[in-house]
C-alpha cells in the first residue's frame, strides 16, 4: 500500500491532511519564514536555507518574498531568476531548467483537485507535474497550470495563463495562453 505522499508524488488522489504531508509542509513554512524574513540579508544565510528547502545546492536567487508547499519537489537548474512574490505549489515534481527568469508574481501550480463534486468533498487532491525548459522567459503575473511543459528558449508574456504545453523556441500569451509567433534560432 503507498503512503499519502508516495500517491501525491504519483499524480494519484491522496490526503492532503496526512500527519507526514502536514509536517513537511510546516517544515518549508518555517523555513520560508526564514528566508523571507532576511529579505536583503547575507547572501550566505540565505543559500543555506535554500539548500534545506530544496534539498540540493542551488545558485538560484531567489527575491523573497517566495512561497511554496514543500520545496523539496522543485529542481532547479544553473542560473534561475525568480523575482517577488513567486508561488510554486510543488505537489508534483516542478523542473525548471537552467538560465530560467520569472517575473514579479509568477505562479506555478501543480495541485489540482476532482472536477466530480462529491469527490472534491473527500477532500482528497492530485498533482500533475510541471516542467520549464531551459532559457524560459515567464512574464510578470503569468500562471502555470497542472501538467505543463514549457519548451526551452520560449517566452511566456506577462499577465498569460498557461493551460496547455508551449513547444520551444516560441513567443506564447494570452488567457489562454496560445502560440504568437516563433524565436528566431
Amino acid at each position: 500500500m503507498l503512503t499519502e505522499k508516495q500517491k501525491m508524488l504519483a499524480g494519484e488522489l491522496y490526503d492532503p491532511e496526512d500527519v507526514q504531508l502536514m509536517a513537511e509542509r510546516q517544515r518549508a513554512r518555517q523555513l520560508l519564514q526564514r528566508l523571507n524574513d532576511r529579505c536583503g540579508g547575507e547572501q550566505q544565510a540565505r543559500s543555506e536555507i535554500l539548500i534545506e528547502l530544496f534539498g540540493a545546492e542551488t545558485d538560484a536567487f531567489i527575491q523573497p518574498p517566495f512561497f511554496c508547499d514543500y520545496g523539496a519537489n522543485i529542481s532547479l537548474g544553473k542560473k534561475v531568476f525568480i523575482n517577488f512574490n513567486c508561488v510554486i505549489l510543488d505537489v508534483a515534481p516542478v523542473t525548471i531548467g537552467d538560465y530560467v527568469l520569472f517575473g514579479p508574481n509568477v505562479q506555478v501550480y501543480t495541485a489540482t483537485h476532482p472536477i466530480s463534486a462529491a469527490e472534491r468533498r473527500l477532500g482528497l487532491e492530485y498533482g500533475k507535474s510541471v516542467s520549464i525548459g531551459s532559457d524560459v522567459w515567464i512574464g510578470g503575473g503569468a500562471i502555470v497550470c497542472p501538467g505543463v511543459t514549457i519548451g526551452a528558449g520560449s517566452m511566456i508574456a506577462a499577465g498569460s495563463v498557461v493551460t496547455r504545453d508551449v513547444p520551444q523556441g516560441v513567443v506564447a500569451a494570452g488567457n489562454p495562453c496560445r502560440l504568437i509567433r516563433s524565436l528566431p534560432t
